[in-house]
């Protein structure tokens, strides 16, 4: 007994060390790995860590978080079929590129591997890649709900900042937008070829003064409208042109609060990390396969209601697929998700 408990101590401190849960004897010995093609300077990321972890120690399942260190999508379907070549007990794989993960992702289902898509990509998508389901946020409904609003506060003209185009989902946003105000959302895209602060503010100011006509700016992420709301304040913008961005910072928060930000698209990433691991520990343990039943199951799981209550967080479930977003963090709620951002929200 001794010498076992020596042995769970060891590969506890091990797991600790590499950043995983450790899970005792009632996790059976599960193991989950969630790849996502985030590189390592993508601290947005950050918050579905975040969940991963605290998923895999409410639920008592070791989680794995993998992800490309550069963004690279050829990387990121290596670490798939790695993970699907190991037998991992079930696999959270972000849709970053249909095109390019269909082959692994292929080799995970017939493996009969659990597989649950989150974040990029679409449902239908998901569900042709043989997922139990996808937990996300339809990027084109966003963009255009942002676009929306932007046409009622009389935006005509606008930017999209992108600084994930390796991604071609994250057009969809852009897209969005545009429909709304009913332009050519190719021509307001900036693609800035990554998030270096320094080259996107200065493409974005860049942008702004070849495009003098330019009423509204929206941005993809913190890694975009961070520099971009830099160099519209250099060039005497900030607070005059209408700017929109998705996700939330602590900056993001400040200018939401002093009105330079009009709001932020959220797309609750942590319910993206926690939610999966937390589905498919259900079914692990507790020998459960039918969706439906999966999912009432979390609904009224005490830890994972306690989670949701903390960080005020809503899901929407459909029949199939649960929805992260999007909402719309503004100077009016802003107060109830603030000190959460960029760690839990």
């Amino acid at each position: 007994m001794q010498k076992w408990k020596r042995s769970k101590l060891i590969r506890c401190a091990l797991a600790l060390v590499l950043g995983l849960a450790c899970a005792d004897s009632g996790a059976a010995g599960e193991k989950f790995v969630v790849v996502s093609h985030a590189p390592d300077s993508d601290t947005w990321w950050n918050i579905i860590r975040n969940a991963v972890k605290q998923a895999g120690e409410d639920f008592n399942v070791t989680v794995e978080y993998r992800n490309p260190a550069h963004g690279d999508l050829a990387e990121m379907a290596r670490l798939i079929e790695q993970a699907a070549a190991r037998n991992a007990d079930g696999l959270v794989v972000s849709i970053a590129d249909f095109s390019v993960l269909q082959k692994p992702l292929a080799q995970v289902v017939a493996r009969k591997i659990p597989l649950v898509t989150i974040n990029s990509g679409t449902t239908r998508q998901s569900e042709q890649l043989g997922a139990l389901l996808h937990v996300g946020q339809s990027e084109y409904d966003a963009g255009l709900g942002a676009g929306v609003k932007a046409k009622a506060a009389g935006v005509k003209s606008f930017l999209c900042v992108n600084h994930y185009a390796t991604n071609p989902e994250s057009f969809e946003r852009c897209r969005g937008f545009a429909d709304a105000l009913g332009v050519d959302f190719q021509a307001a895209t900036l693609d800035t070829h990554g998030i270096d602060a320094a080259v996107v503010e200065s493409k974005v100011a860049t942008w702004l003064q070849r495009h003098p006509g330019t009423q509204g700016v929206l941005a993809l992420g913190v890694d975009s409208a961070v520099p971009a709301l830099r160099a519209m304040d250099k060039l005497g913008l900030k607070n005059k042109l209408w700017f929109a961005t998705f996700d939330l910072s602590a900056e993001i928060i400040k200018g939401i609060k002093d009105g330079s930000v009009r709001f932020a698209i959220d797309q609750q990433p942590y319910l993206q990390g926690y939610i999966p691991v937390a589905l498919m520990a259900i079914m692990k343990q507790g020998s459960i396969s039918d969706l439906p039943n999966l999912k009432a199951r979390l609904m009224s799981h005490p830890k994972f209601q306690a989670r949701l209550a903390e960080y005020g967080l809503t899901p929407s479930y459909g029949a199939r697929h649960i929805s992260a977003g999007p909402g719309y963090v503004t100077r009016d709620n802003v107060g109830k998700v603030e000190k959460y951002a960029g760690q839990y929200r």
